[in-house]
């Protein structure tokens, strides 16, 4: 789940929010879901150029009342057996340790989620592909800040990246892990 813990509190946060929303109300069921079989959840979050913050500090800023994400973060907040990375720039992998925990994790095929689709999801992607990882992109639970950019990126990925991309319906629905 990349950059879901999010202030929203940079400039345009007003139109990822407004795609946002919705992706996190589908995400919720899903990661419910995934849970319930059995498999990690990881949030990969920003620290939003917040370089003293830890996760909960992450937390309690997002979840604040007055902080324009607060609906989302508070939809999408972590359990206790959740795992969370933070990272200093776009890709999950860059300059983080979570190669090393997908690694203990015996993790080879990711289900990537999250905002914004076009700038961190995608560069996630592209960093997990050179990894050899297996993807698959749940379209309806990631959001731009257009549709026009999340669309474009979810096609980079299924063309560039040999991504399955689908809708949370569909893993819902699954018997199978995705």
């Amino acid at each position: 789940m990349i950059d879901v813990l999010n202030d929203f509190l940079f400039p345009e946060s007003e139109k990822l929010l407004h795609h946002a929303l919705p992706a996190a109300k589908r995400l919720a069921i899903l990661r419910r879901r995934l849970k319930g079989r059995g498999l990690p959840v990881i949030y990969v979050n920003d620290n939003f150029g917040h370089w003293r913050s830890d996760f909960k500090e992450q937390i309690a800023r997002c979840t604040s009342s007055d902080c324009p994400g607060h609906e989302v973060a508070m939809l999408l907040l972590p359990e206790a057996d959740d795992y969370f990375v933070l990272k200093p720039k776009h890709s999950g992998f860059y300059a983080t340790p979570l190669e090393v925990l997908l690694g203990h994790l015996g993790v080879r095929e990711l289900v990537l989620t999250g905002f914004a689709g076009d700038i961190c999801v995608l560069c996630t992607a592209y960093d997990a592909h050179m990894r050899d990882y297996g993807l698959t992109i749940v379209s309806d639970c990631v959001a731009s800040e257009t549709e026009r950019a999340n669309r474009v990126a979810l096609e980079q990925m299924k063309a560039n990246l040999n991504a399955r991309v689908v809708r949370s319906s569909s893993l819902i629905r699954s018997g199978t892990r995705p």
